[in-house]
């Protein structure tokens, strides 16, 4: 079947149905819920974008079935729960163009989404979308430009038409690891900086934590293979520019709350979280250097406080830049 299946109806997932859905393409967008599907059809709004009318030409259910009869399957699911549902549907799945909408790094396997799904599925036609958005300007039809990637470059071009919207411009690239990685480690930066914002530590601080954390994530992705321009664009510093300065962001907010000692919803999902951890985990084992988010890693963990984070970075040897 033709058009588009959104996995998953939290605050991405919805904005990109109703994206795909504004520019004339039959969505169907699932959530687990029952209840919440059903009266989300009914009322035609979702709690994570509550100001937001879902369009009529987009379908709401909680039976997978249905949305598995589509064709191109974007999975807006977070990362840590992807590796477990390809599993459970990995029959469902083959055969379909899969994107997966997630920005993380699996805390088991230390790997990015498309490789999680490529584990499962080795034969599958994989892509990521990734880039700086925040669900509320897409799903109001704000300008956006976001990064797709894929291995397969006819499949990626095809994927590109297919995806692309008037308000919505995607730019292709083959460069799965530095798409998988830029949108990844950048939330484990802003976590960083609102950690920064919310101990009082001030903007010159926030200026220097993004600009060693792009380096931190430079040095990680070509470690692994990325080509460095693929983090020098829109999967990569842009998406660290609009975290890092925006109470928007979910990991900025996290960030916030531990510098400035509020509390934070546990019901909300942030990617920086556990791909801290995964990431720091990484580095050891790959012997590399990665100060910034070995510190985040700790953070979230409650293993240290933000002022015994920030005394460990300035107490670091000096060298050049």
């Amino acid at each position: 079947m033709s058009g588009i299946g959104v996995i998953g109806a939290g605050a991405f997932g919805t904005a990109l149905a109703i994206a795909q859905a504004r520019a004339g393409r039959a969505v169907t967008l699932w959530g687990r819920d029952r209840v919440a599907m059903e009266a989300a059809a009914r009322i035609r709004k979702l709690p994570r974008l509550p100001d937001v009318m879902l369009p009529d030409e987009i379908t709401i259910t909680s039976d997978l079935e249905t949305v598995f009869e589509h064709d191109i399957l974007l999975l807006a699911i977070p990362a840590q729960q992807l590796r477990g549902f390809v599993r459970a549907h990995a029959d469902a799945l083959r055969g379909k163009a899969l994107v997966t909408c997630c920005k993380g790094i699996d805390l088991e396997t230390g790997i990015g989404p498309v490789q999680t799904v490529e584990r499962v599925l080795p034969e599958a036609q994989v892509a990521i979308l990734t880039g700086p958005s925040f669900a509320g300007d897409i799903a109001r039809g704000l300008p956006t430009a976001l990064t797709l990637a894929c291995r397969d470059g006819e499949a990626l071009k095809w994927l590109q038409d297919a995806l692309s919207t008037p308000y919505l411009r995607l730019y292709r690239t083959e460069d799965v690891i530095g798409a998988e990685l830029g949108g990844a480690l950048k939330n484990v930066i802003a976590i960083a900086c609102g950690a920064c914002i919310g101990a009082g530590f001030g903007e010159s601080a926030r200026a220097s934590l993004m600009t060693r954390g792009f380096a931190e994530m430079n040095r990680l992705a070509a470690h692994l293979g990325a080509e460095r321009d693929t983090l020098s664009g829109l999967s990569g510093l842009g998406d660290l520019a609009l975290t890092c300065m925006s109470a928007q962001s979910r990991n900025f907010r996290l960030g916030h709350a531990i510098g400035s000692g509020e509390g934070f919803d546990p019901s909300v999902t942030v990617e920086g979280a556990a791909t801290a951890k995964a990431v720091s985990n990484l580095g050891k084992k790959e012997g590399l250097d990665l100060p910034i988010t070995s510190a985040v890693a700790r953070l979230v963990q409650g293993e240290i406080d933000v002022s015994t984070a920030l005394r460990e970075l300035l107490a670091r040897p000096l060298k050049e830049e």
